[in-house]
């Protein structure tokens, strides 16, 4: 088998699309709920706790200077907020597809156990009943 048909046969197995199907919902997914806290919470929850960005918190190792020949020396600094931000995000997000999938599930609980309606009957079968309710009903 050639490498080609090969990967041919390997690509088109079920297994692979429904992954790339999966990922790419997914990816789309992420991008709603990163917008939903970014665009959604975060900014009542930002003026709720006074506007306090986290990103921009930084413990300073050295300060930024000048050298000798006059170029600038970026700061060296350690910034612990820029992470807590990233961390909080985190949390929002999880917490918001944890209610969706809360909300997801309980929406195929509900479908799960509402009855289903009764099969029809097939015509022979009503046919047949009509015989044996006829036949019990006569005297031998």
């Amino acid at each position: 088998m050639s490498f080609i048909q090969e990967f041919k046969t390997f690509i088109s197995k079920g297994n692979v699309v429904d992954l790339a199907v999966g990922v790419i919902i997914g990816a789309a997914f992420g991008k709603i709920v990163t917008s939903l806290v970014e665009d959604v919470i975060m900014p009542p929850l930002g003026k709720v706790i006074g506007g306090v960005d986290f990103t921009f918190l930084k413990y300073v190792l050295t300060p930024a200077t000048k050298d000798a020949a006059g170029k600038d020396v970026a700061e060296v600094a350690i910034r612990y907020g820029n992470f807590l931000q990233i961390c909080f995000n985190f949390l929002l997000v999880a917490f918001v597809i944890f209610l969706v999938v809360k909300a997801f599930n309980k929406l195929k609980r509900k479908q799960e156990e509402a009855p289903a309606p009764p099969p029809e009957v097939p015509a022979d079968v009503k046919l047949l009943t009509e015989i044996r309710d006829l036949l019990a009903t006569r005297k031998i």
